[in-house]
């Protein structure tokens, strides 16, 4: 089950150590737009350490001989009211919010109506299922929106094969991470 709530354990996949998440790092075009991003799982967060290696390389961020990354564990602890919006399954109101973020003017309203949330927590597509995301945002189910494109992108993506993912989007809702530990994880070549 979805849900923010004192102690749980979120963990955060990448090329260094983040001890302290900072807002003006994060990518703007993901599922939920701009924020820290982590997971329950920590399988999940080792399976995106290949990519989060990758793009640092390529943006010269690290060496390009750096053959591992780190998992950070953090425990949230909601010292304050946060405003959330929590997705409990991979419906047409997540499909929707994740296009929005992923494709500009596609749902404005919708995107707009998103900023006002401290944490947005649904699940995330992996490697097999984005490839569902990526044909219905370049229109190849049918008009973005429609509710024949729409309704077979979902039955497409096998939400119960979905991990998790929490956004932590603003400096409010960062306050609630405190950081536990990073362990350095070598990288398969």
């Amino acid at each position: 089950m979805l849900e923010l709530r004192n102690g749980l354990t979120l963990y955060h996949g990448s090329y260094c150590e983040v001890k302290e998440p900072d807002l003006d790092k994060c990518y703007k075009e993901k599922d939920f737009g701009k924020g820290f991003y982590l997971t329950t799982s920590k399988e999940q967060a080792k399976s995106f350490l290949n990519t989060s290696v990758a793009k640092a390389i390529t943006k010269g961020v690290i060496n390009d001989s750096q053959d591992y990354g780190y998992i950070s564990v953090f425990n949230l602890e909601l010292n304050e009211e946060l405003c959330s919006c929590i997705f409990s399954e991979a419906n047409i109101d997540w499909l929707h919010c994740v296009t929005a973020h992923r494709k500009r003017n596609t749902f404005n309203e919708l995107e707009k109506n998103m900023t006002m949330y401290d944490v947005i927590v649904g699940k995330i597509a992996d490697d097999q299922t984005n490839a569902t995301l990526v044909a219905y945002i370049g229109g190849a189910f049918g008009q973005i929106g429609s509710k024949e494109a729409d309704e077979f992108c979902i039955r497409q993506l096998l939400p119960n094969k979905l991990q998790d993912q929490y956004c932590f989007r603003t400096e409010k809702a960062l306050k609630c991470l405190k950081y536990i530990e990073s362990e350095k994880i070598w990288l398969k070549k």
